[in-house]
């Protein structure tokens, strides 16, 4: 059985690119800058991956062309949606077809983490597209994964821009901190890393802590607001997000839309009890 839309509506801006490029100009007319995401994820059929490659270069396309020249809007991409999982090469070449249109209209894509089991892969697409296109694409890097000490190292080394942030995913203790304080410490220490040491990165966290925790670094740091940004997802604290942009903080709300959300819903369903409470509240009234 299909679920309604509306139930996910708070978190998704709409089902097809048409509902959403309204949403994302109200963002930019508000000052903040946009990642749209078609979503989607784990393809197994070598037509779909090529499907999915060509929607999101008619999606640069678009989205160039709407975007105005002080926003920063981007797209944000799952390589599982590109064929990863049935054959890398075969995800390599439908991302290079991607990342030529992309460089094209000078947009940058961000490759989004799914779980860790394709964590290795993720950053080995990423480290061969990064060399051929070095100012157009960076990855994200989740701070609850043991491994991601390593991961920030390296992309300090390359001077990457790194998307930060706690991480959505289900993982084992072997694999991922469990304790929540201990994962703020840990996004604390990269998010330090990352503003000393690349030269546009991505703070990617809802948590008031690390927010004034970033802050306060990059003031004692005397790091320059437009050396990185804050992220949010669209549909969480709109307010606060226009409240920032407002201070003249880089502001990125993530805009997913696609008719295969129920996967992103149920993550943020997973993530904060108050989107239940939301979600049931507005239920009632229908």
């Amino acid at each position: 059985m299909r679920l309604p839309f509306f139930l996910a509506s708070r978190f998704v801006a709409g089902e097809t690119l048409d509902e959403a490029l309204p949403a994302v100009q109200a963002l930019n007319d508000d000052g903040l800058h946009v990642a749209l995401d078609l979503l989607g994820e784990h393809v197994h059929d070598r037509d779909v991956a090529r499907q999915s490659r060509d929607t999101y270069i008619e999606l640069v396309r678009t989205l160039d062309a709407v975007t105005p020249p002080e926003r920063r809007n981007r797209i944000s991409i799952k390589l599982s949606m590109l064929g990863q999982l049935i054959d890398e090469a075969f995800c390599l070449a439908n991302l290079r077809a991607l990342m030529e249109v992309a460089a094209e209209h000078d947009m940058f894509v961000r490759l989004d983490m799914e779980g860790s089991d394709l964590t290795d892969s993720t950053l080995s697409i990423f480290e061969t597209m990064h060399a051929d296109f070095p100012d157009h694409i960076g990855p994200v890097l989740q701070a609850m994964l043991k491994r991601t000490d390593r991961d920030i190292d390296r992309m300090c080394e390359l001077g990457v821009s790194v998307r930060l942030c706690k991480g959505a995913y289900g993982e084992p203790a072997a694999r991922a901190y469990q304790d929540m304080d201990v994962i703020r410490a840990r996004f604390t220490d990269y998010m330090q890393r990352l503003l000393k040491h690349t030269p546009y990165s991505g703070i990617a966290t809802h948590d008031d802590s690390l927010i004034r925790a970033t802050k306060q670094f990059a003031a004692d740091e005397s790091i320059s607001r437009d050396r990185f940004e804050f992220q949010m997802l669209y549909g969480l604290r709109p307010d606060t997000q226009r409240e920032m942009a407002a201070d003249g903080y880089n502001m990125m709300v993530y805009v997913p839309y696609g008719t295969e959300w129920f996967p992103y819903f149920y993550r943020r369903l997973r993530e904060r009890k108050e989107n239940v409470f939301f979600l049931l509240k507005n239920f009632m009234r229908t």
